[in-house]
């Protein structure tokens, strides 16, 4: 197999046999002809079941992850949804103390219904999870780095904890990509991507991918919900995914050069509290991410010493960065995450999430300058 950085440079990039074309078209079509016989000679009867852009896309994905199978729907949270809903009525499903919200209200509202249990555990803590595991556990879901507080999980050290106890192990892959960490290698079950963030890379793409390391009856099952369920992801997304992994390398390393330049800023900053990166020093999980992950992210949370109206005020006052929800793509993005989630919220209400782009440094080291000191006393 190519390294992964050739992998991505011809995503998408097969020749049309028709035209020679080198970059695949895209296939809009809902149906396909039959033949005379009544067959399907191409393999596709109609787009929700399978199209040849989607099909190009989770074939893509499964190389770059190492996965035995792909199955991409219509947004990050439906594949997260498709996998809570392989579990039945009585199993019982932990999630990090420290998740993404959606996730949190999808497990403590939605999935409630549907008759899972779920339990919030801080997964750096291995005692805790051994302690938080039931025999009814089926299903351990991991964020690391964590959204928004980038806390670190030793994904081997909770798969085999999780496997020793029947239960399988996903992880999110979403805030590192391929590039930066494998999950699979590591021993999880399942990574699941929301293709609207790095992978996409441009702000402009919805989607979602789950990822299985083999392909058994779980897989059966998401593919079962893609096609009846109908959250499919369109050709047309599928097909501006498979562009953006094409320069996904090449954006993801400037991204995290960039990363670190701000953190070590913020971090020496008198008007900081505490920076949430794991790429420094002194960061709890620094010694796991530096195993298990090939760079720190492009992700960086800090908490500003003083009221929760003064971190907001703080995010008003940038000019590069723009204050948004979202990550991954090309512009840097700054957000007050307790405003924008669900309450209750455990995230610090002077907590201020950034995600870097493409911008030169300077640029955003002098926007940051002028946001905090401005009006400082």
């Amino acid at each position: 197999m190519p390294h992964l950085d050739t992998l991505l440079a011809h995503a998408g990039c097969t020749p049309d046999p028709t035209t020679g074309a080198v970059v695949a078209p895209l296939h809009l079509s809902t149906t396909f002809e039959r033949a005379t016989d009544g067959s399907y000679p191409h393999g596709f009867v109609y787009s929700r079941a399978d199209n040849p852009t989607r099909r190009d896309l989770e074939t893509t994905l499964a190389r770059l992850e190492g996965a035995a199978a792909c199955i991409a729907f219509g947004s990050g949270q439906a594949a997260a949804h498709a996998l809570f809903q392989t579990l039945t009525p009585g199993d019982h499903l932990i999630v990090p103390d420290d998740v993404y919200h959606g996730i949190r209200v999808l497990v403590l509202d939605l999935m409630q219904h549907w008759g899972v249990t779920a339990t919030r555990v801080d997964l750096t803590d291995l005692e805790a999870l051994d302690a938080a595991l039931r025999p009814e556990t089926r299903l351990v879901w991991v964020e690391t780095p964590s959204n928004p507080c980038l806390k670190v999980t030793d994904i081997a050290g909770v798969t085999e904890r999780a496997h020793a106890a029947g239960a399988r192990v996903a992880v999110d892959g979403t805030w590192t990509t391929p590039l930066l960490q494998r999950p699979l290698e590591l021993g999880a079950d399942v990574v699941v991507h929301s293709l609207t963030k790095y992978l996409s890379g441009h702000s402009d793409v919805l989607g979602g991918a789950i990822l299985t390391r083999t392909a058994d009856e779980t897989t059966d099952a998401l593919r079962q919900i893609q096609t009846h369920g109908g959250g499919v992801l369109d050709p047309f997304s599928a097909w501006l995914t498979l562009r953006g992994l094409r320069s996904l390398s090449a954006r993801l390393r400037v991204q995290c050069q960039t990363a670190a330049q701000v953190a070590a800023y913020l971090d020496a900053h008198p008007r900081v509290h505490r920076v949430h990166y794991p790429g420094r020093p002194h960061h709890p999980g620094h010694a796991v991410a530096k195993r298990q992950m090939t760079d720190f992210g492009a992700m960086v949370s800090f908490e500003l010493d003083g009221t929760e109206a003064e971190a907001l005020a703080v995010a008003a006052r940038t000019h590069i960065f723009r204050r948004a929800t979202s990550l991954g793509g090309t512009e840097s993005l700054i957000e007050h995450r307790a405003s924008i989630e669900a309450p209750p919220t455990d995230t610090p209400p002077t907590l201020l999430r950034c995600s870097i782009g493409l911008e030169h440094p300077a640029d955003l080291l002098h926007d940051l300058s002028q946001a905090l000191e401005t009006g400082a006393s």
